[in-house]
């Protein structure tokens, strides 16, 4: 067993963590700056840690990315609203920093393999993580694999009814306005009720319309994908008063149509926050990591795979 590292590389923040897992896992976190910057002090982090060498490193990454291999920009970021970090070759430059190879997938993938490994999916081929935060994505493992395809999903992207009559907050979204992530994400909410969710009484009628948002993309993923769990992290869910308004309305919108006994007396364990928490991005990307010093030995470097 080698030692990895991993990189959580959010929009705010850079997570690093260095290890084999949970048990021996050192972490360092940067704010989000320019490219260069950011580059260096991920770079110094795994450095300076003592007696530590990594054989790989992995990444889960804010995107939209791209993650076919055959592509020459396999491995960038590409048209994040963040402009210093449009169309930048992160995998690349990170791999050639640290001269090991780069495993590389979305923040969310990362996530949802890092909770199969370790955490709430631990021996679960069909599952889905999704993160509601500053912005709202998930990551669908069907049949052991992450799912990818023409580019990777984007979940919180997807259109939900929106009663103007109820709630006539137009959405915060810049390209969709009122996609679940312009009615459902942390800065929505703020920009909806005039406070941070996490000042919100847990009274507040804000949070019913939340719950009623989320469930809605859950039961158009439950009706899609047919999920065996669902797993709900970021910074909205951290309030856990939510989780149970959330299997409530999700189990009204779907009104008894799929007669699974998980949605009808298990819902319990059905939606379920993260075991790992908000280290499960970084140990997702250290799982990458691992993968790509595997497929280092034998063939080329692949992004996501099976558990």
């Amino acid at each position: 067993m080698g030692v990895f590292g991993g990189v959580e590389a959010g929009g705010t923040k850079f997570v690093c963590g260095i290890g084999t897992g949970p048990d021996d896992l050192r972490l360092g976190w940067f704010p989000t700056s320019s490219p260069e910057a950011t580059i260096a002090s991920v770079a110094a982090f795994f450095c300076e840690q003592s007696g530590a060498s990594v054989d790989a490193v992995g990444i889960g990454s804010f995107g939209p990315v791209d993650l076919d291999p055959a592509s020459h920009t396999f491995g960038y970021i590409t048209s994040t609203p963040k402009l210093e970090w449009q169309y930048y070759d992160l995998a690349g430059v990170l791999g050639r920093a640290l001269n090991v190879p780069a495993g590389f997938d979305t923040d969310v993938n990362a996530a949802a393999l890092g909770e199969a490994r370790w955490g709430a999916a631990r021996g679960i081929s069909d599952f889905l993580y999704l993160t509601v935060g500053t912005g709202i994505g998930g990551g669908a493992v069907v049949h052991g694999e992450v799912v990818h395809g023409l580019v990777h999903p984007e979940m919180g992207h997807i259109r939900v009814p929106h009663d103007l009559a109820k709630d006539p907050y137009p959405g915060g979204c810049p390209y969709h306005q009122d996609c679940l992530e312009g009615l459902a994400s942390g800065p929505t909410m703020e920009a909806r009720w005039g406070v941070p969710a996490r000042d919100l009484p847990v009274e507040h009628p804000g949070w019913e319309l939340e719950a009623r948002y989320l469930a809605f993309g859950l039961a158009t993923w439950v009706c899609t994908l047919s999920p065996k769990r669902i797993v709900m992290g970021g910074g909205v869910m951290q309030q856990q008063h939510l989780f149970p308004m959330v299997r409530r309305e999700l189990a009204r919108v779907l009104n008894g149509y799929i007669r699974a006994a998980a949605l009808m007396d298990e819902m319990e364990q059905y939606v379920v926050p993260p075991q790992l928490g908000n280290r499960a991005g970084v140990l997702g990307a250290i799982a990458l990591a691992e993968r790509a010093h595997r497929s280092s030995l034998s063939t080329a470097v692949v992004p996501g795979g099976s558990i």
